[in-house]
């Protein structure tokens, strides 16, 4: 048997089976130990200090692009309306087909990797401290061969604690003289990312865009990709493909046009493709490295997060060729490397332990299973909106659909969805303004959340499409 444990009261160092058969975890293994036990009996104890009125101010001023960014953080204040919402109707049933967090429990090989992780840790042997801050070079080799098929090096793959961690380290890299380009409706970090690093100027109180960002609209009059004949040059353009939240995949041929737009100006790709695995048609693209000429031109973020439960693990990568040049002749990756390096310790070893079993073939068939999961979640939700006459996009090859409602804005269909039928959904308008009219709905939830709250929508919404 094969127990996690504290060490002995007696002293003794807890010895560790080779190889264990199989893995046992206590009942609850959050208890707090005996000696701290006294902590939670005390703190009734403790006395709140008033709130002071009058606080004092440094004499550091506030970093200016800061004051530019409008409003909160998108989730977060999604967040914030459900918190309301409860505290106004107390017992409410939330359903949340909101923010993308997976919900399944971490797969079993994949999780086993994880504690292995952990144990050897407690090993005279296996014990690790700091890391390579690039990553351990054994999961920079499996990521290389196992999912680009030795299109890219180990040199190239920089192992991070996400794809979104390391957008705001290559905006920490491009600084504040660089253009950048995004499609609209996008990611928000893109944007905000940008506005942070100064590379904006302030956002137009018409359409709430920023000046010198490039929306590139994608909508359903043009295939949810860009029209690059009108396109302005841009010295960065951020592409995420299955795109979140429009859940539009882009074919070999659209990406193509990519590559060749990029190479004609000059411009650096930063392509996201923490959807990839969604991905059903073995004919699309599930990284940009399979289009000629996108070494030279693109940079490809990913995140084991959506491919594996890792939402809280915390673990991706991403990928600089050699090729990538800045306008000086220096290689992109030496910079990029520097700013792993110097603002960044490395991934957590027994993360990077779990990235390594998500890549072996057990690991591999467990995240085909989580995603076809998700996947009929997405069709459940697709077919239910299109029954009830919502114009409906997404959901075939990326867990997000995302729904139009001609004539009401965004936020007002939120709140008619929360308030009729208890379900959190994403506004568009979140996204961008391109995104107005449009809601997001994610499949990561459970199937039965996923069915109790089409039956509400079904039920609510009936009138409207007689």
């Amino acid at each position: 048997m094969f127990v996690l444990c504290t060490r002995p009261s007696g002293g003794g160092r807890q010895r560790w089976p080779r190889t264990p058969a199989s893995l046992t975890l206590p009942p609850n293994p959050l208890t707090p130990p005996r000696w701290a036990r006294h902590l939670r009996q005390r703190s009734h104890h403790r006395r709140e200090l008033p709130f002071t009125r009058w606080q004092m101010r440094t004499s550091v001023p506030r970093n200016p692009h800061f004051a530019k960014l409008l409003g909160g953080y998108l989730f977060p204040e999604i967040a914030r309306r459900r918190r309301e919402y409860c505290e106004r109707h107390p017992g409410a049933d939330i359903v949340s087909l909101g923010i993308g967090d997976t919900t399944l429990p971490i797969p079993d090989s994949i999780c086993y990797g994880l504690v292995r992780g952990a144990v050897l840790l407690g090993t005279e042997n296996g014990y690790t401290g700091y890391g390579d801050g690039e990553g351990m070079r054994e999961l920079r080799d499996k990521v290389a061969q196992v999912l680009y098929k030795g299109k890219i090096s180990a040199e190239e793959v920089f192992v991070s604690d996400g794809a979104k961690c390391d957008i705001g380290r290559l905006q920490m890299m491009f600084g504040a003289d660089v253009t950048v380009a995004v499609q609209d409706p996008s990611y928000p970090v893109y944007v905000d990312t940008a506005v942070m690093s100064g590379q904006t100027g302030t956002a137009r109180t018409d359409t709430r865009q920023f000046d010198r960002i490039a929306y590139l609209r994608c909508d359903a009059a043009n295939d949810f990709f860009p029209d690059l004949e009108r396109a302005p040059r841009t010295d960065v353009i951020f592409f995420c493909s299955p795109n979140n939240p429009t859940g539009a995949a882009a074919t070999r041929q659209q990406l193509q046009q990519l590559v060749a737009f990029a190479q004609q100006h000059g411009s650096l790709i930063v392509y996201d493709a923490a959807y990839a695995p969604f991905i059903r048609d073995p004919e699309m693209p599930r990284s940009i490295y399979e289009i000629d000429g996108a070494r030279s031109c693109a940079i490809e973020v990913n995140s084991f997060s959506k491919y594996a439960g890792f939402t809280g693990v915390r673990l991706g990568w991403t990928v600089v060729p050699s090729e990538v040049l800045f306008a000086d002749g220096t290689p992109v990756m030496k910079d990029f490397g520097r700013v792993m390096n110097t603002a960044f310790n490395g991934a957590s070893n027994i993360a990077q332990r779990g990235g390594l079993a998500c890549l072996e073939e057990d690991g591999l068939r467990e995240i085909d299973t989580l995603v076809e999961y998700y996947m009929k979640n997405a069709s459940m939700i697709r077919d239910t909106m299109q029954s009830q006459g919502f114009e409906v996009h997404g959901g075939i090859h990326s867990p997000y659909v995302w729904v139009r409602v001609p004539g009401q804005s965004s936020w007002d269909t939120f709140n008619e969805i929360l308030d009729k039928c208890q379900v959190v959904t994403v506004p568009g308008s979140g996204f961008g303004p391109g995104g107005e009219e449009y809601i997001r709905l994610s499949a990561f939830a459970k199937e039965n959340d996923c069915e109790r709250a089409m039956q509400r929508i079904s039920s609510a919404f009936r009138a409207r499409v007689r």
